[in-house]
């Protein structure tokens, strides 16, 4: 059926990242860190984009200033290809002591990128551009992304929930799971898609008209948003297989 418009411990600074290091075709390396048991800190260029690679999940957090704080139970190693950083998670000689939930704080502005598997995506406060993929894991976002940024959010087996979110191009996916958004701004396109599970969008009360496609093959479709002169590029687009499909407003 479808609905067509109807007491923090002691860091240690890497201060080798922050010197200029040789490109190689596969980037450069850093160095694993966080044996001491305390979180490890880099000093983010302006203009990074962080890319966070995890053989777990991740649980991201705003940082106190313009350093990335890593969690020093886990084992990391950083590289780099021109404004591009890598942090590379892992868990290998860590003898069980190191958490399924790593934290990483990241400075505000800083576009994220996380690739993790057979854990969740956590992040709470987190100001700018997130692309954020888990395998066999829920993704959870509040009060993260920034306006007019790209946010993408996806996992395979597992929901996408978030509240609070910011963004100009917002879109969520899994498989089998649920999607539910609640946003704190109107981005300016929305999508929306699973298999087996509901998706389900809330904007704030003031949002501008959308034009809205709400797709379902087994359940009820919603739309509560206004529709009528909808600018271009002012798109929802949900769409299931099994479960409900609806855009409302707050």
């Amino acid at each position: 059926m479808e609905a067509t418009t109807p007491t923090r411990t002691p860091r240690r600074t890497l201060a080798a990242l922050l010197l200029p290091l040789p490109l190689l075709a596969t980037g450069c390396g850093g160095g694993d860190g966080g044996g001491d048991g305390g979180p490890d800190a880099w000093g983010a260029p302006t203009g990074a984009h962080l890319v966070i690679t995890s053989e777990n999940g991740v649980s991201l957090r705003p940082g106190d200033d313009d350093e990335v704080e890593v969690d020093g139970r886990v084992g990391h190693r950083w590289t780099h290809r021109d404004d591009t950083w890598v942090l590379d998670l892992s868990c290998e000689a860590r003898d069980g002591r190191c958490p399924r939930m790593p934290r990483v704080d990241v400075p505000a502005g800083t576009p994220v990128t996380v690739s993790a598997r057979d854990a969740g995506i956590d992040a709470a406060g987190v100001r700018g551009a997130l692309d954020l993929t888990t395998v066999n894991g829920d993704v959870t976002v509040t009060r993260s992304g920034t306006d007019g940024a790209a946010v993408r959010l996806a996992t395979r087996n597992g929901s996408v929930r978030a509240t609070g979110l910011r963004a100009g191009d917002l879109h969520a996916e899994t498989v089998n799971g649920d999607v539910v958004l609640a946003c704190a701004t109107a981005p300016d396109g929305v999508g929306g898609t699973t298999t087996n599970g509901s998706v389900r969008v809330a904007l704030p009360h003031d949002a501008p008209a959308y034009r809205v496609s709400a797709t379902t093959g087994n359940g009820s479709p919603t739309v509560d948003v206004p529709t009528a002169g909808a600018a271009d590029g002012r798109v929802i687009r949900l769409r299931t297989v099994n479960g409900d499909v609806g855009a409302t407003r707050d």
